[in-house]
């Protein structure tokens, strides 16, 4: 299998371990998405993704073709190679239940069944518990295709607009990581009926990363991040001689 394509509905999640070397397009078919997302080690799961360092480290507030998304062990999970849009947040987190019912009313799958409006912090709670993960290993989140503003009081607003259907944004990844999705609602959202936008996703390989790489080059940080993930790897590739001699 060269590709992998499949279609994310609105208000659901998903999890799938992606080897590095591989590039993930999330494209927004309607606009106006939300993809909460968050980043974990296979194998070591107490490293996970670091919004604090992925954005200090850049000296940035927004994410964008560019950047680099990095763990807390000061490596990088994956790299921003493209992205028609120009803005995402990793600030906001994730919405909870509470959200949900104070805006769009009480509801639960038991009694409304696929009409139900699921919230990002329940749904990735169902995908952590795939893997032994629990309610402590919640990390902040990405929050792609959503941008948020502040007015001179410093209160965040969520920006209306800020993903036309069709943008995307791919992402090509430097470990091997875990990644964990949902398409619910932001926390900041305040549509006056529950958004239901589903997303796309195209998994396939990466081109190797060149020495001028853009991701790598950006910042000093990034190659300090970069040559992390090599020493990571140092010897992950060689193959071994088992054969003996006569």
């Amino acid at each position: 299998m060269n590709k992998y394509e499949t279609i994310i509905p609105a208000a659901s999640h998903w999890s799938l371990r992606v080897r590095r070397g591989m590039q993930m397009t999330l494209t927004d078919i309607e606009g106006d998405a939300n993809v909460g997302m968050v980043f974990y080690n296979p194998e070591n799961l107490l490293e996970r993704y670091n919004a604090p360092d992925t954005l200090k480290g850049q000296h940035t507030f927004k994410l964008t073709k560019g950047h680099c998304l990095y763990s807390d062990m000061g490596r990088i999970f994956a790299s921003i190679i493209e992205d028609t849009i120009g803005w995402h947040e990793t600030v906001s987190g994730n919405s909870h239940a509470s959200h949900i019912e104070a805006k769009w009313g009480k509801r639960d799958y038991q009694n409304d069944r696929n009409g139900w409006m699921q919230n990002g912090h329940d749904a990735m709670l169902v995908e952590m518990a795939k893997y032994g993960l629990t309610k402590a290993d919640i990390a902040a989140n990405l929050n792609l295709f959503s941008r948020v503003g502040t007015d001179a009081d410093g209160n965040m607003s969520l920006v209306e607009g800020n993903s036309p259907a069709g943008s995307s944004v791919t992402l090509r990844f430097e470990m091997d990581t875990l990644v964990m999705l949902h398409t619910c609602p932001h926390p900041l959202n305040k549509a006056t009926s529950y958004p239901k936008k589903p997303i796309s996703i195209l998994l396939e390989k990466a081109t190797p990363v060149a020495e001028d790489d853009l991701c790598k080059m950006s910042r000093p940080e990034n190659q300090r991040g970069f040559a992390n993930n090599e020493l990571y790897y140092l010897g992950a590739d060689m193959s071994t001689d088992t054969g003996a001699e006569a």
